[in-house]
């Protein structure tokens, strides 16, 4: 007789009553129990009012800032913070709330700190505010928002990965601190502001800039793969923090920008939040996670992850075009002036007249730079700089300066190179007949170039 845990019914049908009875009935012969379905746990209220205004604050400060235009870099793109209407209700606040004095400036500076950027922050977050009490009110029945959060954490992202990615980028094909130039290597590092001094300790060692970018890039990467975004949200938040620790302790003026980078990651982090606990800090096995995919149907699951992962190997192939096509064009790989160098003025003369170099002389100069072709800046006697807009003719030889002063006259020199050292310069300079003869310096004496790297060191090398 086989035994009870091998019959099926098919074989207690073909069974002689004798041989099923008496005893309990055969194990094959109670019908299995149905497996429960497994229900979600109700979200509790503050999980809940949480979503909506990270939903609503999130959203609206993406489409307001400069992150709409990484997240879809298309030219027809504006911004929500560029709409005429909105910078009417940031003045106004600026005005009534905050009772400053004037209406606040919008022009672009390259600073994200400026009045307006905190007032429109100001803004966004009453807006959000706003509309979180009202939609908690109308939907207060719901239990959860699985749904919406899952197109929501795609949306930030995207959001996130496409602004490190701008980041990395400029760093990882060093164009965003670039080496010292040449009048840089001149400067006295007491005149370097904190953010100067930051720039150009990172410009310094082009390896170190590198490797920064790197991760910013690879943290944009991670976050573009769905099964990997985790790990991308934890990548992007070290790297976020480190950015923000820099702005603060260097005075740059993108600390109210980075200082979301870090929220945002922490957003994407949280849902995560106890199986990371459980891994990291409790050293406790944590189950899989329980992010519910986009669709239900296999073939759209993959169909969005070839979208997404599609999308932002584009982005990051995009972004490093354009960063070597900006190297070549204006960073490190551009083609040098043929004037470039640091060039000493041996001799200077005014309307005919020997200056000799007296460092209470303000008018004399004691030195020539040309870093880029666009460019000429001229080093008094007091070490202090003067710049001018400057355009090279190779085929007539000759030195066109244009200075910053509005309806200023431009000034023409004719130059001469006796040999490869010398380098004379003939012209007029602000209503003045000037003549500069100048020997090339060599900038590779800078022990800031020339020191490179050494594995071996037998004693420590700090100057």
């Amino acid at each position: 007789m086989l035994a009870p845990s091998t019959l099926d019914v098919a074989t207690i049908d073909t069974l002689d009553p004798i041989d099923t009875l008496p005893g309990p009935a055969p194990a094959a012969a109670i019908p299995p129990p149905q497996p429960e379905v497994a229900r979600q746990p109700r979200w509790n209220l503050a999980t809940r009012i949480g979503f909506r205004f990270c939903f609503l604050y999130f959203s609206l400060y993406v489409i307001a800032t400069q992150m709409l235009g990484g997240l879809l870099p298309f030219n027809w793109v504006r911004n929500l913070g560029s709409a005429p209407f909105f910078q009417g209700l940031v003045s106004w606040t600026g005005l009534r709330v905050f009772r400053l004095p004037a209406a606040p400036s919008f022009q672009v500076t390259g600073s994200g700190d400026k009045m307006v950027d905190y007032l429109q922050v100001f803004v966004l977050l009453v807006i959000a505010a706003g509309l979180t009490a009202v939609w908690s009110l109308v939907d207060r029945r719901r239990t959860d928002y699985r749904a919406l959060n899952k197109w929501f954490r795609v949306f930030l992202r995207f959001s996130l990965a496409t602004t490190m990615l701008s980041y990395g980028m400029v760093k990882w094909v060093p164009l965003q601190m670039p080496a010292p130039g040449l009048q840089r290597l001149l400067e006295p590092y007491g005149n370097f502001s904190p953010m100067g001094a930051l720039w150009y300790f990172i410009g310094a060692s082009k390896g170190y800039e590198m490797f920064a970018g790197a991760m910013e890039v690879a943290s944009a990467i991670l976050l573009f793969i769905p099964m990997l975004a985790t790990l991308g949200a934890m990548v992007s938040f070290a790297t976020a923090v480190q950015i923000f620790v820099f702005n603060m302790a260097y005075d740059v003026p993108v600390k109210l920008f980075s200082f979301h980078l870090i929220v945002m990651s922490v957003v994407l982090m949280a849902p995560e939040a106890s199986r990371l606990l459980k891994v990291i800090v409790f050293n406790r096995a944590a189950g899989p996670s329980e992010q519910p995919p986009l669709f239900r149907r296999r073939w759209l699951v993959l169909a969005a992850l070839a979208l997404q992962i599609g999308y932002g190997a584009y982005l990051v192939l995009d972004g490093y075009a354009g960063a070597r096509q900006s190297w070549w064009q204006r960073g490190g790989g551009a083609p040098k002036t043929a004037l470039y160098g640091i060039w000493d003025i041996e001799k200077m003369t005014i309307d005919g007249h020997v200056r000799s170099p007296l460092v209470t002389d303000y008018g004399r100069f004691r030195r020539v730079i040309f870093q880029t072709a666009t460019a000429v800046s001229f080093q008094r006697m007091d070490s202090t700089f003067v710049g001018y807009g400057a355009k090279i003719d190779p085929k007539d030889g000759s030195l066109t300066i244009t200075s910053a002063v509005k309806d200023a006259a431009a000034s023409r020199f004719a130059i001469e190179r006796p040999d490869p050292q010398h380098l004379i310069l003939d012209g007029q300079l602000d209503g003045h007949k000037v003549r500069m003869e100048t020997r090339r310096f060599d900038h590779n004496q800078f022990l800031l170039l020339t020191r490179g790297f050494n594995w071996i060191q037998e004693r420590p090398f700090n100057r």
